[in-house]
C-alpha cells in the first residue's frame, strides 16, 4: 500500500507533484490584479490550497523512492512547516534517508524525529 494510500486514503491523482507549482488565485477583494499565492507548507499534490498539502507531498515522496516505498510503520504529519515523522524504522540509515527525502520537499523548514524509534 502506498504512503498517501495508507496516510490518507488517497490514490495518486493524475499529475500529482512533489513540488507543484503554484496556482494563483483571485483575491477576494475581486481587483484584476490582485492575486494570492499559496504558501509552500500548504501547497497540495497538484498546486492547489491543501492544509496537509506538505505532509501529503512528503508521502509522495516517500513513494516515489524505492528504498523506503514499503515502510509501513512510520507516519507522516505537519505542523506549519515542520515534518513530523511518528513510529519506527528499522535503522538509524533509513531514517536518515527519510530525512533527507522530507526535507527535499520544497515548504519544508524542519523535520522533528523525535517521536520515531530504530528498531
Amino acid at each position: 500500500m502506498s504512503w498517501l494510500q495508507r496516510l490518507f486514503g488517497l490514490e495518486k491523482p493524475q499529475n500529482a507533484q512533489v513540488n507543484p507549482a503554484p496556482q494563483v488565485t483571485q483575491a477576494a477583494t475581486n481587483a484584476p490584479t490582485a492575486t494570492q499565492s499559496v504558501p509552500p507548507e500548504r501547497l497540495g499534490l497538484n498546486g492547489e490550497y491543501d492544509q496537509s498539502g506538505l505532509a501529503k507531498r512528503v508521502a509522495l515522496a516517500f513513494d516515489q523512492d524505492q528504498q523506503i516505498d514499503d515502510i509501513n510503520s512510520l507516519w507522516v504529519a505537519q505542523t506549519g512547516s515542520t515534518v513530523v515523522l511518528k513510529g519506527s524504522v528499522p535503522s538509524q540509515d533509513i531514517l536518515n534517508k527519510m530525512i533527507s527525502v522530507a526535507r527535499s520537499v520544497h515548504g519544508t523548514a524542519s523535520v522533528d524525529t523525535s517521536q520515531v524509534t530504530i528498531g
